[in-house]
């Protein structure tokens, strides 16, 4: 593995037969192409996004508006540029979301062009998982073949949480996207030191920091450093050249940003998730440093509690944290695999100089740069202390799918030596026992599976380790046997993720787990809790107690006290979130405030929304145009439960948590005297409470910062001044109603 990289002007046409065996083997490539394109590669590449979009396209509107906090924010970017520009949750541009508002784009124009509804929001996602697959096999391809870049292609597909987030409205699917671009871009670099791609990769960077904000810069340490020591060039060149792309990454991210400094704050939203309406703040705290340490003010729960010993409200840190029952079914069915196979790759590639400009040399940068991107992203989900989704690791799919197709390439090419051989049975073979316990976690849930998948891993291993004893067809159809072995577990999350529907801010891909969260009962939005409320004692909520959605229980549909009564994959304990009226929880449940007889959101809404009938639709439509919002509610995704269903700006009182303060009460008390709002909407359901819940132990509780108590005194300003109407068992209070003629409190 010493051939040369042809040079730019290579005689070679791309696609084209590498002069080598070693090229022929690991396909490794330069500009001119290492392979020879067989007759099949087009046609199976073709099948291969095609499946993948039949995957993400199918039974996609189940899912509704999903996350309707960023479908609020694309409802008001289709009618509004201000609001498409900066993020905006509502047309009348009161507060923004709190994330840049790249992710937001795609999705509003799809909106703006043909209409609102689930397939107009969500198929921009889908489609940027069909890019994501199709570059992910560019990349592995150019360098190690066909074969590789269809098998990693194939991989990703089959991952369970991108099965589910790129049907899903979060802007993870674009960063996704970015992520495996900037890791393209920066190998086409290494190949031949050329800056166009490396600048390339800045770009895709920068566009990935207006997605989700710090999370894009995670995977920048490994890749620089990669091309610092590797790129086939002096030193000071190579150092420019990042410079370079560093500038890029800086324009294209920046523009944005200095745009919104710059804009002044009076005419423009409040940004969202920040205390001090900048969005510098909100990018190193809130969704910076905050998500590392847990210091997030304003946030829901948080990170790791003094004499935790590592458990936080977003559950247990450490080494084993995407291992464990929340996450392991999502992202972890492959990593033991890849890990093995990238140190493999480096292994079969140490003879390398340090320079890429070998096939060799650019193989073993392939490993480093995709293998230091999923080290360092895998660190950082695993130790940080804030706030923490199972989703969150769709950013490690396209990462964990390239190491396997390469190291599979690498392997099977080098399966004629013993330890080669050895590496692709023993890998094999502990895929295999891995997704026998991923699947072991849901005992009723396909149990003939887990037998099967262990069974032809096991028979796939011998016939690996057998290699040429058995003959080339034998081989190949044990490498057969062994590939269905390690996708069926994936593959049938897969096909249980897109056949239901996903809504509410806490999503999970798969079945319910034991000892985890997830699964039919509580994927859906109303109802959905953060981890902080689980493990939790039974709920005991009485009839008019508000539970989560598809839970069944007691009286009301509410669930009882106890691990029986709790929901599927939460085992009893007693945390819970303090404060609620009603029932009496055994160890405390959470207090889910929600009209009598029906499910309010998470936490009053605050996580999943709310459902939202004829009569109050037909309310806020009413004299719309007078208005600029035609009501108010505490919370983002109370306010967009009734922004969506009405078409009419709604403003989000506090932002997402209801714990910013936007609007100050001087600031909302002046738009009730200008007459721009129609209606206050109460986040307790009816005026007499109908609270569920119990008054539950100690748990992550509403994180301080003036926030709470400015959305906290607007209520009870408007309580204290305005009457309120019961329209669709909410309680509605007319602020264009004269304070003096119904001051009595409600």
């Amino acid at each position: 593995m010493t051939t040369a990289v042809p040079p730019m002007d290579s005689p070679f046409p791309e696609g084209a037969v590498a002069p080598s065996r070693a090229a022929r083997a690991t396909g490794v490539g330069v500009r001119a192409g290492a392979v020879t394109r067989p007759r099949w590669e087009l046609p199976a590449l073709a099948a291969l996004l095609l499946a993948t979009a039949v995957l993400l396209l199918w039974n996609l509107s189940a899912s509704g508006y999903a996350n309707s906090f960023y479908s609020a924010a694309v409802q008001a970017g289709s009618e509004s540029w201000k609001a498409f520009f900066f993020g905006s949750s509502d047309a009348g541009n009161s507060i923004t979301v709190d994330k840049p508002p790249a992710a937001l784009w795609p999705m509003a124009l799809s909106v703006r062009l043909f209409g609102l509804g689930s397939w107009q929001i969500l198929v921009p996602q889908a489609l940027m998982g069909v890019a994501t697959t199709a570059v992910l096999y560019a990349a592995v391809r150019r360098y190690f073949g066909p074969a590789a870049g269809l098998l990693s292609g194939a991989v990703l597909a089959l991952t369970p949480v991108a099965a589910l987030m790129f049907r899903f409205n979060n802007p993870d699917a674009l960063l996704t996207l970015l992520l495996t671009v900037t890791v393209h871009c920066v190998l086409r670099a290494l190949d031949g030191a050329r800056t166009a791609w490396l600048v390339g990769a800045g770009t895709a960077i920068g566009f990935a920091f207006l997605t989700k904000t710090l999370q894009a810069f995670v995977i920048l340490p490994p890749l620089a450093l990669v091309y610092a020591v590797c790129a086939p060039t002096r030193l000071r060149r190579r150092l420019g050249q990042l410079l370079l792309a560093g500038v890029a990454m800086v324009v294209a991210g920046g523009w944005w940003v200095a745009v919104v400094e710059l804009w002044p704050a009076s005419s423009r939203p409040y940004i969202g998730g920040s205390q001090t309406n900048s969005f510098l703040e909100l990018t190193l705290g809130y969704n910076g440093l905050g998500r590392i340490n847990g210091n997030e003010t304003g946030s829901v729960g948080g990170g790791g509690r003094p004499g935790g010993g590592g458990a936080g409200g977003w559950g247990e840190t450490g080494i084993d944290r995407l291992f464990s029952a929340n996450v392991g079914g999502q992202i972890s069915w492959l990593i033991p695999a890849a890990l093995v196979m990238l140190v493999a790759g480096l292994v079969i590639t140490w003879r390398a100089g340090r320079a890429a400009d070998t096939v060799e040399g650019m193989a073993r940068a392939a490993f480093l740069s995709w293998g230091g991107a999923l080290l360092i992203t895998a660190a950082v989900f695993s130790w940080m202390q804030g706030i923490f989704h199972e989703y969150y690791t769709v950013a490690l799919a396209p990462f964990v799918a390239a190491l396997v197709g390469m190291g599979v390439a690498v392997l099977w090419e080098e399966r004629g030596s013993k330890a080669a051989a050895l590496t692709l049975s023993g890998t094999l073979a502990l895929t295999a026992w891995w997704s026998y316990v991923l699947l072991g976690r849901s005992p009723d849930y396909l149990p003939w599976l887990r037998w099967a998948v262990l069974a032809a891993g096991a028979a796939s291993a011998v016939g690996l380790l057998l290699g040429a004893r058995i003959g080339r067809r034998a081989a190949l159809g044990a490498a057969a046997l062994g590939l269905g072995a390690a996708l069926a577990g994936p593959l049938a999350y897969c096909l249980t993720t897109v056949d239901a529907g996903h809504s509410g801010s806490i999503v999970t891909a798969g079945p319910a787990v034991q000892g985890g969260r997830g699964g039919m009962g509580m994927r859906f939005g109303r109802g959905e809790l953060p981890p902080g409320a689980g493990p939790m004692g039974g709920f005991r909520g009485g009839p008019q107690g508000a539970v989560p959605q598809g839970v069944p229980g007691g009286p009301g549909n509410a669930p009882q006290g106890g691990p029986q009564g709790a929901p599927q994959g939460v085992p009893g304990g007693g945390q819970a979130f303090p404060g609620g009226r009603g029932g009496q929880g055994a160890g405390g449940a959470p207090a889910v405030p929600g009209a009598p007889g029906r499910a309010g959101g998470g936490m009053g809404g605050l996580l999943g929304g709310t459902k939202v009938g004829k009569e109050a639709t037909a309310a806020l439509r009413e004299d719309a145009d007078r208005y600029t919002w035609a009501a108010a509610a505490v919370g983002a995704q109370n306010a967009a439960s009734y922004q969506l269903a009405s078409g009419e700006p709604v403003m989000p009182i506090g932002g997402f948590n209801g714990s910013d303060p936007s609007p100050t009460l001087a600031a909302f008390q002046a738009y009730v005297k200008a007459g721009r709002i129609h209606y206050f909407i109460a986040s307790g359901g009816t005026a007499d409470g109908g609270r569920g819940g119990g008054a539950g132990g100690e748990g992550p509780v509403m994180r301080g910062g003036p926030g709470g108590s400015t959305s906290t005194a607007i209520e009870s300003w408007v309580k204290a001044n305005f009457r309120s109407v019961t329209i669709g068992g909410s309680a509605f209070y007319d602020l264009t109603a004269p304070p003096s003629a119904t001051s009595t409190p409600s």
